[in-house]
């Protein structure tokens, strides 16, 4: 199928997303429930394969590997903290916290379980206590990326900042930030090593903004609670097995470490793919995330080091969709927008980073040119 480009431009959504239930699947939202709807049909597809029924043992084994994994760096740490090689040991904690990342977003979804409070007590677990990360701010800022991907004015994933994703959003800027937009493509993975220290503090703030996520004031003492814990452990155990100076470069090497691998794995999921037009007629559900969602291709360890994220478009489809039914849900959802006539699209890894850095450097072309 032919792929989606940086420079496509097509209507706006405007119905609601797929909206998930927490003591069941997902239902096409109002408006495509009908059997005319694109992605009505699909739906019952997957109903009827089972794909939407939750994998609790696969996450309950998934989770217990990765909390014996990061034990065992935590193990390491205690014996050979006192000397720099202990350094090594940054890499290991980091991709096993970006694990602990991926299982927080999935309970997120409600993938994990039909219950509401046993969600947010893995995601509490996994993203304040393991990471320290609001899941509060977290669950408030994806959400509204789900419900309308790519979308300027909607989407807080593609809204300017140090980043711009559009051209008319590099117009006018100029000092540091011009630099920042002239030369992004370059500095887009230099900057996600910050992304580590960046959900921290973005959760930090969220929490105790006023303008930040709604939450009641016990919801918020448990996420607090939570968020210091955190702190509070991580200082310990670095402090503890090696000096001062020694713990501030393994904290900043693993930190560094962590943003880089979740970079890795945020950035080919919409990059450069098609960005609505405000203006015109409503995408349905269904065109709304294909159309601006890449898949990537890739064995199991593609799979493992990008938490399932590689298949973004079954993802946006089916958000409460279990990790380990999404490959196995990608022929039917193929097959449909093959039917349909809409473009499917799926690139290799190293790929889909050219096409996201393509776009970005485009981005910021008028700047380098005026």
């Amino acid at each position: 199928m032919p792929q989606a480009t940086s420079s496509l431009t097509v209507p706006a959504p405007a119905l609601p997303t797929a909206r998930t239930s927490d003591h069941g699947p997902p239902v096409a939202p109002r408006g495509e429930r009908g059997a005319g709807s694109e992605f009505g049909p699909l739906l019952r597809t997957i109903r009827d394969q089972g794909l939407l029924e939750r994998r609790t043992g696969w996450y309950a084994s998934g989770i217990a590997v990765n909390l014996l994994a990061l034990s065992a760096v935590a193990v390491g740490l205690v014996l050979f903290g006192h000397s720099w090689w202990s350094l090594l040991l940054a890499l290991p904690l980091a991709v096993f916290s970006a694990r602990a990342a991926f299982f927080g977003h999935d309970a997120g979804h409600s993938q994990i379980s039909g219950d509401r409070g046993r969600n947010r007590l893995v995601q509490l677990l996994h993203a304040n206590l393991l990471l320290g990360m609001s899941q509060e701010w977290w669950n408030d800022k994806h959400n509204r990326h789900h419900a309308n991907p790519n979308h300027e004015e909607k989407d807080p994933d593609v809204a300017p900042d140090v980043l711009v994703f559009n051209r008319h959003q590099a117009v006018g800027r100029t000092g540091f930030r011009g630099w920042l937009a002239r030369h992004q493509a370059w500095l887009f993975f230099p900057l996600t090593t910050l992304e580590g220290l960046a959900l921290k503090v973005y959760g930090f703030q969220a929490l105790f903004a006023k303008d930040g996520p709604r939450s009641t004031p016990r919801r918020r003492a448990v996420e607090g609670g939570f968020l210091l814990a955190h702190l509070a452990g991580y200082a310990a155990l670095l402090l503890l097995t090696m000096p001062v100076g020694q713990a501030l470069v393994f904290a900043l090497v693993h930190q560094m470490l962590l943003g880089l691998h979740l970079g890795m794995a945020f950035a080919p999921n919409h990059k450069g793919m098609a960005v609505p037009d405000t203006d015109g007629e409503p995408w349905g559900h269904l065109r709304r995330q294909v159309l601006t969602s890449r898949n990537i291709r890739g064995a199991r360890l593609t799979d493992w080091l990008l938490g399932g994220l590689n298949y973004q478009v079954e993802h946006h489809l089916f958000p409460s969709m279990p990790r380990p039914h999404l490959k196995l849900a990608q022929p039917a959802v193929r097959a449909h927008c093959r039917a349909l006539g809409i473009p499917y699209t799926e690139t290799g890894l190293v790929d889909s980073y050219r096409q996201a850095l393509g776009h970005l450097r485009d981005v910021g072309e008028p700047l380098r040119t005026a």
